[in-house]
């Protein structure tokens, strides 16, 4: 009787599976946060430290110290990169240790992951890899408005108990505007639940136009330009998986038509980055630009000012959202209406995205 050898190969596993769409540029701040300090941020699950060199250089790193894993962000920045708050080792943007005190010698394993993050148009923008160390296969997202000389703009960030698809839902939905902010761009609320809307999709992008014309101004844009009585309103959504733009504003009555691209009036540009924190929890990095009358003061501040305050509004509604989904578990069934034309068909496209993405994932295993 004969025996044989049977060579049994281990199975390889498919790399572990991101709730997240990856190979993409999130929104990881703006770049004027980055000062002398490190920042702590966790993006898509992921701990990061984000920092700016001496020679101006930004980068992002994981959030550890390959030594003994103090976070580091507790640590300094220099010319040359962050140092750890432990025992002083070194990390150049590339992620490498460059200097261990009182050691010559620096092992070639002493480095940890490092992630592609450029600043354009004051904003900074992080490449979430789908294989560790990939190159971005795009340019980050242009902002222009940042720079132009028609708007003024101010920025800040918010931290959400919610997931970011529930402020994806909010934002495409502007319906709600009547009912949760009526101190500041709110107005009549029937207005905006009637009002003429317009929902298309191309690729990886879904477009909401509203328009409001005969429409009483609301009190930010009182406060900002001299409208009478009424005016015509407009309001205009583009949703990007990292990030919404969204252009509202208003002309006076006999001016300009409300869908001219070109039109004058009172305009707001607000940028919405919304970026995956964890599976629910997310970062909301926001700006918003905005022109002044010339018969009237600059207004940036007070714009900027009820633009935080309408924020607080949607956090409080959002937040209280998603505790209610979890205390209610599959009893929180949705009933669609008129208004989440846009919100579902960019829930479509993240789960198109996903799926394509798990299929990649398991052709690779």
């Amino acid at each position: 009787m004969t025996t044989s050898c049977i060579s049994i190969q281990p199975v390889k596993a498919p790399p572990a599976a991101s709730p997240f769409p990856l190979d993409q540029w999130y929104v990881a701040g703006f770049s004027s946060e980055l000062t002398d300090k490190p920042i702590a941020r966790t993006f898509l699950n992921h701990k990061v430290v984000l920092f700016r060199t001496g020679d101006g250089q930004f980068a992002a790193l994981e959030d550890r110290c390959c030594h003994r894993s103090l976070p580091l962000s507790c640590g300094t920045v220099e010319g040359a990169g962050v140092r750890c708050g432990y025992h002083g080792m070194l990390y150049a943007p590339s992620g490498q240790c460059i200097e261990i005190p009182g050691q010559e010698r620096i092992p070639a394993k002493a480095k940890v992951k490092a992630y592609t993050v450029v600043e354009k148009d004051h904003i900074l923008w992080i490449w979430m890899p789908r294989t560790e160390g990939s190159e971005p296969t795009t340019d980050a997202p242009d902002y222009p408005h940042h720079n132009g000389p028609r708007y003024k703009f101010g920025s800040g960030n918010y931290h959400y108990k919610a997931p970011w698809q529930l402020i994806h839902d909010n934002l495409l939905d502007l319906s709600h505007l009547g009912y949760v902010h009526l101190k500041t761009i709110g107005g009549n609320a029937r207005l905006h639940m009637n009002a003429e809307m317009k929902v298309s999709t191309e690729g990886d992008q879904v477009r909401v136009v509203r328009l409001m014309p005969d429409s009483a101004p609301p009190p930010t844009y009182k406060a900002a330009w001299p409208f009478g009585d009424k005016c015509e309103r407009w309001q205009e959504i583009e949703f990007h998986l990292s990030h919404l733009r969204i252009w509202t504003g208003a002309v006076e009555p006999g001016t300009d038509a409300i869908d001219d691209p070109n039109r004058g009036g009172f305009h707001m540009r607000g940028f919405h980055g919304i970026t995956p924190e964890t599976d629910e929890t997310c970062h909301y990095f926001w700006s918003m630009a905005s022109n002044k009358h010339p018969d009237m003061p600059e207004n940036i501040d007070e714009v900027i000012r009820q633009t935080a305050f309408t924020f607080d509004e949607d956090r409080v509604v959002i937040e209280a959202q998603y505790k209610n989904m979890l205390e209610f578990g599959e009893q929180a069934t949705w009933t669609d209406i008129h208004v989440d034309v846009g919100a579902n068909r960019a829930r479509r496209i993240v789960s198109r995205l996903l799926e394509q993405q798990h299929a990649e994932r398991m052709a690779d295993a």
